[in-house]
């Protein structure tokens, strides 16, 4: 079996670039937020990084082994329904992370009085303001890579499995996975104030992934009315790289005939599509809808 990086990312160089620089992005937010923000303060928000916080300060085995070797463990039992593909994009995002958190945690770690090592608490004594930040930022890590591809492993994997055959939200397996988890916490201090930080942090994360990627998958459709419409067209097809489809249709009071495009793009792209058909027909009668989902080449894939 021969895996380029083509093979593992794509043909297109700028997309494989692209995607390198988002999932570093997602990366660092992600291993930043944990490391710095929930580790140090004994939350445990779900996921394999909920088991590493619980397992490090129960026995003292540092997080980025336990987080290294039960996504390991993981992405082997997933190799058969993912593919081999999705393992080595897997495998690279997990070991980046393991890596940037044990230098983190590293960084963080003192000696204290009582001869043991414990980590800086770098907003002091503000755990609740901690689960915030680390929450926030572990669900916008999360969808920065996700949205790219990616993955950080974990209870990830098992959700990239659902979600490959079922039309399910990633925050809503994830938040289902993770509710046991994050029970865990209580064992850790015997605390219910733990817990419950715990389950805010997680509520935080998984919300917040699922409104980065909805947003960033928002479509919209646009029904286009204007005699220079070829010309629209074309250069909708050109320069944002998305398919128009033309409808006969006849004017009711002057019976005059008109040629309608039809054209489903990412709400993002709307800006450039409006200015497109600024530039070529100010006239041109033009809606936009919002599209509760759309499936095909260069959108969402229908699930089975």
């Amino acid at each position: 079996m021969t895996m380029t990086i083509k093979n593992i990312w794509g043909d297109n160089p700028w997309t494989i670039a692209r995607d390198y620089a988002q999932i570093s992005l997602g990366i660092i937010i992600y291993t930043i937020g944990y490391s710095c923000f929930l580790l140090p303060y004994q939350i445990i928000s779900g996921g394999v990084s909920g088991i590493s916080t619980f397992i490090y300060y129960s026995t003292g085995f540092h997080a980025n082994y336990t987080y290294l070797l039960i996504n390991i463990f993981l992405l082997i039992l997933a190799i058969r329904i993912m593919g081999w593909r999705y393992f080595f994009r897997t495998i690279i995002v997990i070991l980046i992370i393991s890596v940037l958190i044990g230098i983190l945690q590293e960084k963080l770690t003192y000696m204290g009085a009582d001869g043991q090592e414990h980590l800086t608490c770098i907003i002091g004594n503000q755990k609740f303001m901690a689960s915030v930040i680390g929450g926030l930022m572990e669900g916008l890590g999360l969808a920065v890579i996700f949205l790219a591809g990616g993955s950080t492993g974990g209870t990830d994997i098992i959700a990239s499995c659902v979600n490959k055959y079922r039309d399910i939200s990633l925050g809503r397996i994830l938040l289902s996975l993770d509710i046991i988890i994050v029970g865990t916490s209580y064992f850790l201090s015997r605390n219910l104030e733990t817990m419950v930080v715990g389950y805010v942090t997680m509520f935080i994360s998984m919300n917040f992934l699922d409104f980065v990627i909805n947003g960033a998958r928002q479509s919209v459709q646009f029904t286009i009315i204007s005699k220079k419409h070829e010309e629209i067209a074309q250069q909708i097809a050109e320069q944002v790289e998305r398919g128009v489809t033309i409808i006969y249709g006849e004017g009711w009071y002057s019976k005059e005939k008109r040629n309608v495009l039809l054209v489903m793009a990412k709400r993002h792209e709307s800006r450039r599509i409006f200015a497109l058909i600024r530039q070529i027909d100010n006239n041109a009668f033009v809606t936009m809808s919002n599209v509760e989902g759309v499936f095909g080449e260069g959108f969402d894939k229908i699930k089975k």
